[in-house]
């Protein structure tokens, strides 16, 4: 972050004459342009300055650091703000954010781009600030629809079956995933990874093909063995896994591309009485995460939390965008408030819903609404993809990655969503908590964070109107007043102001 940079001392001088020039030249001196949010009667100064970082969707700004605001100091008469931030009453704490680094994002970034350019990419999306600093990032267990041959990690020829997983190997994940992780663990150690499978290997399944069918019950003891011999070889690299997903998409059988369907009871049954007992007395502990699926099926998760057997072992529910509502995370945390969310997958795209650009959608819609609704971390589907919007094995053929790399030439472009996640992975830390933040100002959506051990606060606000809203924020003492412009997304940060009454008995951190 940047420092606010103090007047340096004059050392004393004897000559009269250079006094005087110093007189005269201050009468001249340079000085900044007021504020443009600054109108009418300037209220006392508290001393608090509030750094600012402003995008628009005409992309005429992307994450540009605006001059500090000084907060006024808060009086009687200067009324109601619009964003009132009470960090006193708090919500959940944040893991992070960050992408999926798929098969074909690693196969570009070891086959596109230079030793120099990879190492510059993969600093500026895992290293502090200047950087994303993401935290967060997503593996595929086999083929995904972004692979470039579709595989599992113990195939067999046709009509031959392996129960004892004698043939798993990860012979595939070496070749580009595994040394790109191991390349980003050693910038960013605290990488938190989230594995899902899209399909089993094809003899345990019902179509014997790796495109559709579902898992046959009589292999659910060793589809899990499968996800335990993922996590003992990635551990024999030096990569720990965070957590895990049963399936990509349970309710969803895709016809181009490996995946499976897993109804609610084979994931109780798989969870309850096979992987949550594996994995329990593991260390480093391998979360379980349920579902990985839309927000618009709140029913799927709450049908296996329902399950007390299984249930004992789900740490969370990952969720996916493409259908739904956000505040389905808010349904599942009502029945079950200790249990996390995550957003584990959403991913932008040229579809003709984004031809004015998706910097508001993503920030708003998606990564705010869902942290809203109680999420603790939010990932985007592709890292990197190419400028065709692959490589890809079916699937989705217009999907776009946090960054775009020119297959010929190595070097990157920055899409909508990269400065979208970087208005929060930038300022909200691991362990930052969201809290209390009431918004009266329309067409104005907000979200507020403090981060860990009584550290900064930090706003996010996104202004959908088409004009220039004028936004007035108050926490504690501090008070101040910005000109959000039409369609924009603003990140504001500052010292934490005099503390605010104590939590009321329904606060909740987690």
């Amino acid at each position: 972050m940047g420092e606010t940079r103090g007047i340096g001392r004059w050392a004393a001088v004897s000559s009269v004459a250079l006094l005087t020039l110093l007189a005269v030249s201050a009468v001249y001196w340079p000085r900044p342009e007021p504020f443009a949010n600054t109108t009418g009667e300037v209220l006392p100064a508290t001393g608090v300055m509030v750094q600012v970082w402003l995008s628009t969707a005409d992309r005429r700004l992307r994450l540009a650091q605006q001059p500090d605001v000084m907060a006024e100091e808060r009086g009687a008469d200067t009324g109601t703000a619009d964003v009132v931030i009470d960090l006193a009453h708090t919500y959940q704490t944040m893991t992070g954010f960050g992408a999926a680094l798929t098969d074909s994002s690693a196969w570009l970034i070891r086959n596109k781009m230079s030793a120099l350019q990879r190492a510059a990419l993969l600093h500026e999306m895992f290293g502090p600030p200047p950087g994303l600093d993401f935290n967060m990032l997503r593996i595929t267990i086999g083929a995904s629809d972004f692979s470039l041959q579709h595989y599992t990690l113990d195939d067999m020829p046709a009509g031959q079956t392996d129960p004892g997983l004698q043939h798993f190997n990860v012979a595939v994940a070496q070749r580009n995933v595994i040394p790109v992780l191991q390349d980003i663990l050693a910038i960013h150690p605290g990488l938190r990874i989230i594995a899902s499978p899209w399909s089993a290997p094809a003899w345990m399944k019902t179509s014997a093909n790796l495109i559709s069918g579902s898992l046959l019950e009589q292999y659910e003891p060793n589809y899990a063995a499968y996800l335990v011999h993922f996590l003992d070889a990635f551990k024999g690299y030096g990569i720990p896994i965070f957590a895990l997903t049963l399936q990509n998409e349970p309710a969803f059988e895709p016809l181009t591309y490996p995946g499976m369907e897993l109804t609610a009871d084979a994931r109780a049954r798989i969870i309850g009485q096979y992987l949550g007992p594996a994995l329990a007395a593991r260390k480093p502990k391998t979360l379980i995460l349920g579902w990985d699926h839309n927000w618009d099926a709140p029913n799927q998760p709450l049908s296996v939390l329902a399950d007390p057997t299984a249930n004992r072992y789900v740490a969370g529910i990952a969720w996916h965008c493409y259908a739904g509502d956000p505040s389905a995370q808010t349904t599942v945390h009502r029945a079950y408030p200790g249990k996390d969310a995550y957003l584990t997958e959403c991913s932008g795209g040229d579809w003709p819903s984004a031809k004015n650009g998706e910097l508001l959608l993503f920030a708003r819609n998606i990564l705010m609404m869902s942290i809203k609704n109680w999420a603790r971390g939010a990932v985007y589907w592709n890292l990197v993809l190419d400028e065709d919007h692959g490589p890809h094995a079916g699937g989705c053929d217009q999907c776009k990655g946090v960054v775009t790399v020119d297959a010929q030439t190595g070097e990157i472009s920055r899409n909508d969503e990269y400065y979208a996640f970087a208005h929060f992975s930038r300022f909200v830390l691991p362990g930052a908590v969201r809290v209390k933040s009431g918004n009266t100002q329309t067409g104005v959506h907000q979200v507020a964070f403090q981060n860990p051990d009584h550290g900064s606060v930090v706003l996010v606000a996104v202004n959908g109107n088409a004009k220039a809203t004028r936004l007035s924020v108050e926490q504690g003492d501090v008070r101040f007043q910005y000109d959000l412009p039409a369609n924009s997304v603003a990140t504001f940060e500052w010292p934490p102001g005099a503390p605010d009454a104590p939590a009321p008995a329904a606060s909740v951190a987690r």
